[in-house]
């Protein structure tokens, strides 16, 4: 049996969580780039999206996560019977997520769909791997807003990401699979691609999160732009 021990401690992050909207059942905020979702069991990594929020929503419970390095959109329940609503429409595929994203180089195609299972592969822990044999499906659509170079003479593209599925690490390994890794991404070609070394953080943002509130009935349509 294989043991996964993870060594990765958070740097401190200064940034403070953005709240967008709050009532009685939940909490739509912007989390920061280099902020975990949930603490560690390291008691360096106790600092989180959940350790922060749960000191002004006591009994607030994390729906959802974002990688440590992605920012964006996150939907927080306030109680256990509206977590357990709200996981009920992610795990039936009833929550639309995009993310907005800067990619190595100029994406050739103005969109298309990235089909590749993704499987966990505790000898290559933290990354993930493509395998038609072992992963899970995994489905992701992109759309190009556009093509442009950095001063530095970097060619980029800023795109739309959606996934259909929501396996770990799937926008980052599948934008690898298209040749055109994320901007900053350390595990997946993001900070290797020539002339990337520099990138800040990794450029990866939820920007649009569409889901029913659980009490009303609502459609919530969230969106927050990119900061990049």
């Amino acid at each position: 049996m294989s043991v996964i021990i993870d060594t990765f401690i958070a740097p401190p992050c200064r940034e403070a969580i953005e709240t967008l909207y709050q009532d009685d059942h939940l909490v739509l905020i912007n989390k920061p780039s280099g902020l975990l979702s949930l603490s560690g069991k390291n008691p360096q990594n106790l600092d989180s999206v959940h350790y922060r929020l749960v000191q002004s929503f006591p009994g607030c419970t994390l729906v959802h996560r974002l990688d440590f390095g992605t920012s964006g959109l996150m939907v927080v329940a306030r109680n256990k019977a509206i977590n357990a609503a709200l996981c009920r429409q992610f795990s039936e595929r009833g929550v639309e997520k995009v993310y907005t994203a800067l990619l190595c180089g100029h994406v050739k195609e103005d969109e298309g769909i990235i089909d590749a299972p993704i499987a966990k592969d505790p000898a290559l822990f933290p990354l993930m791997s493509i395998s038609a044999v072992n992963g899970k499906p995994a489905r992701s659509r992109y759309r190009v807003i556009e093509r442009f170079y950095q001063e530095t003479g970097l060619a980029l593209t800023r795109v739309l990401l959606t996934p259909e599925t929501g396996r770990t690490h799937q926008l980052r390994i599948h934008c690898r699979e298209l040749g055109h890794p994320i901007l900053g991404c350390d595990l997946y070609g993001g900070l290797t691609y020539p002339g990337s070394a520099d990138a800040p953080r990794l450029m990866l943002h939820a920007s649009g999160l569409d889901f029913v509130h659980p009490v009303s009935g609502e459609a919530v349509n969230a969106r927050h732009a990119a900061p990049f």
